[in-house]
């Protein structure tokens, strides 16, 4: 959902090097990210496309013992979350302004423990296939990013998202490791951390579609 403009973004950036960076601005960010954290020696979970930021902010205060980077492409949203970091000061906790269309631009090889996808623009028109971020060429980035026994985490209300990157996954050779056609009635539930439109959708009687696929095994 593209949100309407926030003039202050900009400034609030600007003012916050320390929590946050941009594709636009900060240049040869791959390999750096480690330096960014408190503790530079805890594993990078990465969110693309953060949205609003209760996700990546429940997960870095659920889980201190691992490092957090959310991702977002709309400035507006960052802002948001980036509001709330100022506040929290989250040790483990990263915001990016950036594209998921251009990961290993800003991320070097098997520098990230696990990729998180949740409730991402489904696409539905079959033009925009290429587009959805379990598309192959999306696929092929996260392999390469992806640390040794890295996995993807998707979860979304739209079935056709979610049987499209079942299809997509298989075609690519990764291997799953957890599929669920309604979330919240597996015993995963009790540890799941929602993002807001997850909150939205169950209340209204949605199911939620999960899986953790693992690139495959290269030589």
């Amino acid at each position: 959902m593209r949100l309407r403009n926030k003039p202050w973004v900009p400034d609030l950036i600007a003012a916050n090097p320390d929590l946050i960076v941009t594709a636009a601005t900060d240049k040869d960010l791959a390999g750096q990210w480690r330096d960014r954290f408190a503790n530079p020696n805890l594993p990078i979970q990465l969110e693309i496309g953060s949205g609003k930021g209760q996700f990546i902010i429940g997960m870095a205060q659920k889980y201190p013992e691992l490092n957090f980077i959310g991702m977002e492409l709309q400035s507006s949203a960052i802002g948001m979350i980036l509001q709330k970091q100022c506040e929290l000061r989250l040790p483990n906790l990263q915001l990016f302004l950036g594209d998921g269309a251009a990961l290993t631009e800003f991320f070097a090889p098997a520098e990230v423990a696990n990729i998180y996808l949740n409730f991402s623009d489904p696409w539905p028109k079959t033009k925009h296939a290429k587009r959805r971020l379990t598309y192959a060429s999306f696929l092929a980035q996260y392999q390469i990013v992806l640390a040794k026994n890295g996995q993807l985490k998707l979860k979304t209300d739209n079935s056709g998202l979610f049987e499209y990157s079942i299809m997509s996954l298989n075609q690519a050779g990764w291997l799953f490791d957890f599929l669920s056609v309604d979330l919240h009635q597996t015993e995963r539930q009790a540890e799941n951390v929602e993002t807001e439109y997850e909150q939205k959708f169950a209340a209204r009687g949605q199911v939620i579609y999960a899986l953790d696929a693992m690139p495959p095994v290269t030589k």
